[in-house]
Parts: structure tokens; sequence; C-alpha cells
């Protein structure tokens, strides 16, 4: 059978796709004069942080989307400041680097617009070593360096909710209930779906905490391992047929045991070879 020949298409609007190939490279950059730049007094004693978590956010924003190092990524941000028309402060370089380490990032997110449903699981991420193709072919590296990241994804729109990233010693289990808390309060949640290594009970109470009907697990995988695992186990008959046929020694049995439990052998292989097909 031949292959088909390919559908051409044919460009008719010039004037428009030119003009969307120069607007691919135009820079657009909003500053919501509403944001929280600064941080409210806490009243408490010791140095007080002055800027929020969105001022520091949107800086390392900046940092990761142009690839520029801290010093220049302060500089940018206050020219992007003072074309924006805002005399707001830059953070220095010593406040993003202490304050990076800690930040608790808020993802932009498209709301539903009904209770949120949560899909929630994790993966694995290679950081350092040979790919798995590499590692089965040629033996990998004694280090081989992996991470972990646990991911709560909206159903209806299938967006990151909540991401948590460990090292691959870290449970399933233990990361869920700090999963909710990276949801705001006022958003209800309606249900969490995971797999079965999450059914425990911190991981129900911290779902019931949030107001949660219930945890839904799917045991699809779990149920898929014992039907193979019910395959795989020859049953009764076949069982007793392969130890007439290996011997005493596979059974378990001692030459004497054998020997007084002759009779029973043969009744019960005279059961199986008399069984209909």
């Amino acid at each position: 059978m031949s292959k088909p020949a390919p559908i051409r298409y044919r460009t008719l609007n010039w004037s428009a796709y030119n003009a969307s190939l120069r607007e691919g490279g135009s820079l657009t950059v909003w500053f919501d004069p509403s944001t929280p730049w600064h941080v409210a007094p806490s009243g408490k004693r010791g140095a007080q942080p002055i800027y929020s978590d969105a001022a520091v956010q949107a800086c390392l924003t900046v940092e990761v989307l142009f690839g520029l190092p801290l010093r220049q990524t302060t500089g940018f941000v206050a020219s992007l400041l003072r074309l924006a028309g805002l005399d707001w402060p830059v953070p220095d370089v010593s406040t993003l680097c202490r304050r990076q380490k800690t930040l608790a990032v808020q993802l932009p997110y498209r709301s539903s617009g009904g209770p949120l449903h949560l899909l929630v699981d994790s993966t694995g991420i290679k950081v350092r070593g040979e790919g798995e193709w590499h590692a089965r072919k040629h033996g990998g590296a004694k280090r081989r360096v992996w991470r972990k990241v646990h991911l709560a994804v909206d159903e209806a729109t299938l967006e990151v909710r909540a991401v948590e990233i460990t090292g691959s010693g870290v449970g399933d289990a233990p990361m869920l209930p700090s999963l909710p808390g990276q949801i705001p309060e006022g958003e209800p949640i309606a249900s969490v779906t995971a797999d079965g290594a999450y059914d425990g009970r911190a991981c129900r109470d911290a779902i019931a905490g949030r107001g949660a009907d219930a945890l839904a697990i799917v045991l699809e995988p779990m149920a898929h391992k014992a039907r193979s695992h019910r395959a795989a186990t020859p049953s009764p008959g076949k069982r007793t047929a392969l130890a007439q046929e290996r011997g005493p020694k596979h059974c378990g049995l001692s030459s004497g045991s054998a020997a007084r439990s002759g009779d029973a052998g043969a009744a019960t292989t005279g059961a199986v070879a008399s069984r209909p097909k």
C-alpha cells in the first residue's frame, strides 16, 4: 500500500501572517498597580521583611525567563518599573538569594467556575546520570540522582494547581497534606482523586480538613497486578502435577516422607489425570 501524499497548504493571507510573525518578537510586560509590593509590618520583634512574596516572585520570574544573573535581573526589573511609571523599589541581590530558598510560589491558573476536583500523582525527574537506554545498554553510573515531582492538577482545566519537589526517597502519601495547602482557602475543593499509594489516615484527614467530600482512590493498577498474580499462579491441580514431575526434592519432602506419602501422592495424581479437560 502506497503512502498517501501529504496535504500542502498555501498561505494566502501574507499580510496577516507577516504581522503575526513580527508580533511574536514583541515584548509586553504588565505590572498591576494593585499588587502588594511591600509587606505590612507584623508587629513582632526583629527585622521585618520589606518586599512581599509577589515582588520576589516577579523578579525571579524575569530571571528565569531571560536567563539573567541576579544583579542584571534587579537592573532589568528597575528599568521595567520606570517604563511603567511606578516608583516601586527593587529587591537587592541578597534579598533575592535569601528569599528564593523559602518562597511559596503562587501558580497562575484559570478557574473552572465551580468546586475544584483535584487529580494527585507524582513523577520522577533524572537530574544527573545517563538516560534509561544508555543505562540498560552499557550500565549506568553509580551516581544517578533523581527528584520527585508531586502534582495536583485541576480535572476541568488540566492546569497544575500545586506542586512539590522532593528527593527520590520521599513517599507519595506524606506529601499529599501539603498540596491542598497551596490552594487559596476561599476556593472549595470538592474531591481529590489519587491511586492506592495515598490511601492513608493522614491523607484522608488532610482532605477532610479542606472540606472535600472524599478521597477517591483509583485501584486499577493494583487490581491489574492482582489479576496478573492470579494468572501466573498455577491451580492446585497443576501444582500437584508439577510436584509429581519434579519429584520429592522440589516438594520440600525428604525421601522417607515421600515414601510414606506415596499412596496419597498416587491417589492425588490419579485424580488429576482423570479430571476432564
